[in-house]
């Protein structure tokens, strides 16, 4: 796989929010996302992630699942066969890139901040390759 994709930039913020919800692409395409943390809150607190998901996962029971893994950046080992792409956990003015192709069929791939209690509250989007 390329190193490069064409660039999405995503920003997370202390109000749990993401800057982008929606991201078109078309299948196989390469992007790289680079999810930026913007706000200011330390990150055991409020850190943020960016994870692509299988379009069968059960989001909630992901998030369930992933609440009680922090050594691994809220990516819980049971369900890692659901992961597309993600990027690492991230606090205060970090930042991280995924690159990856996007799925060869046609659909709409669900993403989301697995961090505790982000998801619920709507730190969430959907790649539609299309």
């Amino acid at each position: 796989m390329p190193a490069n994709g064409r660039p999405v930039a995503i920003t997370a913020n202390d109000t749990m929010k993401f800057s982008v919800t929606e991201i078109h692409a078309k299948p196989g395409e390469v992007l790289s996302v680079t999810l930026t943390n913007v706000g200011t809150t330390p990150k055991f607190s409020m850190g943020h992630n960016w994870i692509l998901l299988q379009p069968d996962t059960d989001l909630l029971a992901f998030v369930t699942a992933g609440s009680t893994a922090a050594a691994t950046d809220y990516k819980p080992a049971s369900l890692q066969s659901k992961i597309i792409a993600s990027t690492k956990l991230l606090g205060p003015g970090e930042h991280d890139t995924a690159t990856f192709a996007a799925p060869s069929k046609p659909g709409s791939y669900p993403f989301l901040c697995s961090f505790p209690g982000h998801f619920q509250v709507g730190m969430r989007g959907m790649l539609i390759v299309d």
